[in-house]
């Protein structure tokens, strides 16, 4: 496809993959609070032979040209998992998603977006969702509040002259994922307090620390507690076994027992929160570089990420429990522990919770019951293709 002078490629194998990273690796260096990501990470999530995620899905990654130099880049792909789901969840039959979008100006932006829309109708799609990188469990959302501030580990960060740029291309909000900020130096308020002192006198609950020793089993019962807690909100994408497998391998590193935790009922696992320390604090340190000594300093930061700041990126409690008090109660136990936990023995001062949906009550409500405040907004676009 050709847009004037703009020449727009599909891309195809590994070295077409590593420019397809580099481009959006120099675009997001343009960007003042921008963390350079390990490129090794960011090419494993765009390689079918390594990220599960392309077992149920198809796509097809895009480069801009003007001349002899990349403008742009975008992503469509159709999650087939997605498909599956009811319409009224976000996803459903005929929806289609772009990701990964970076643009030089707004005529290029609106040319790669023409072209993703172009490959979903041909794939029989009648609706693009996005920008969706890739899967719903990576970045989802485009960032379009807090370009102030550096984002926290798994979270994107994008200048806000894509959003006109989306909607003037004909794209409609249709989600808004939050982010809240907590200064958990503070102690929660004392109506929380007592909610969590009651809980610790339950004899039925306990909240305990995640057993490394068993991980594997440990991530599936975290897993399994997300994909019923999760089921019917909006997005919502089941994870495969194989996902499960990739997800436990690739968070075990930075997982510290005390800052995850699964709360029991009577023994039975019913809800989990997990956080993970902010990675991009020496992310940035190293340029997002292993070599030649970034590995060094990564490693050594992971067994013990004093001051760092902390995210909550997951929690879910068993749906059984939704619209509860005892659901809020366990919500509470388990930030009130890992808080503890952060603060006393990581030094921590500040925590990151989200994304959180919009339209999820119950969620906002405890966030903003211990105080914290929304920091970050992704927006996620809509539009028909019209055939």
């Amino acid at each position: 496809m050709s847009e004037g002078n703009v020449v727009i490629e599909p891309v195809e194998g590994k070295k077409g993959r590593a420019e397809f990273v580099d481009i959006g690796r120099a675009f997001a260096a343009r960007e003042p609070h921008w963390v350079p990501q390990l490129r090794s990470e960011q090419l494993e999530l765009v390689d079918p032979g390594k990220n599960p995620f392309f077992g149920h899905a198809s796509h097809q990654l895009f480069i801009a040209r003007r001349g002899r130099k990349a403008v742009g880049r975008i992503s469509a792909h159709i999650d087939r998992l997605a498909l599956e789901l009811p319409r009224e969840q976000g996803f459903g039959p005929g929806a289609g998603m772009f990701g990964y979008f970076d643009a030089a100006d707004e005529t290029i932006a609106h040319a790669m977006l023409d072209k993703a829309e172009e490959w979903l109708r041909s794939q029989g799609m009648d609706r693009a969702i996005g920008p969706i990188s890739m899967s719903i469990w990576e970045e989802p959302g485009l960032l379009v509040k807090g370009q102030d501030h550096d984002p926290m580990i798994m979270m994107g960060h994008h200048p806000a002259i894509y959003r006109e740029w989306i909607e003037r291309a004909g794209y409609a909000r249709s989600k808004t994922l939050l982010t809240y900020d907590l200064d958990v130096s503070i102690d929660f308020p004392p109506l929380v307090r007592r909610i969590v002192q009651s809980g610790k006198r339950n004899d039925r609950i306990t909240v305990r620390p995640v057993d490394v020793k068993r991980w594997d089993d440990e991530v599936e019962t975290i897993l399994s507690i997300l994909n019923d807690a999760w089921s019917k909100n909006w997005g919502f994408v089941p994870f495969t076994n194989a996902e499960i497998a990739y997800a436990g391998k690739k968070l075990k590193p930075i997982i510290h027992p005390d800052l995850n935790v699964i709360a029991e009922i009577d023994g039975r696992p019913m809800a989990f929160m997990l956080t993970f320390p902010d990675l991009n604090g020496v992310l940035r340190k190293v340029n997002g570089k292993l070599l030649p000594l970034g590995w060094f300093h990564i490693l050594r930061w992971m067994r013990k990420p004093m001051g760092a700041g902390m995210r909550v990126p997951l929690m879910g409690v068993l749906k059984e429990l939704h619209n509860s008090r005892l659901a809020s109660q366990l919500a509470f136990m388990m930030i009130s522990q890992i808080r503890d936990a952060a603060t006393e023995k990581f030094g921590a001062r500040r925590a990151e919770i989200g994304w959180i949906l919009d339209d999820n009550q119950g969620m906002m409500a405890i966030a903003d019951a211990i105080d914290s405040t929304v920091n970050r907004e992704y927006a996620i676009f809509e539009k028909p293709l019209l055939s």
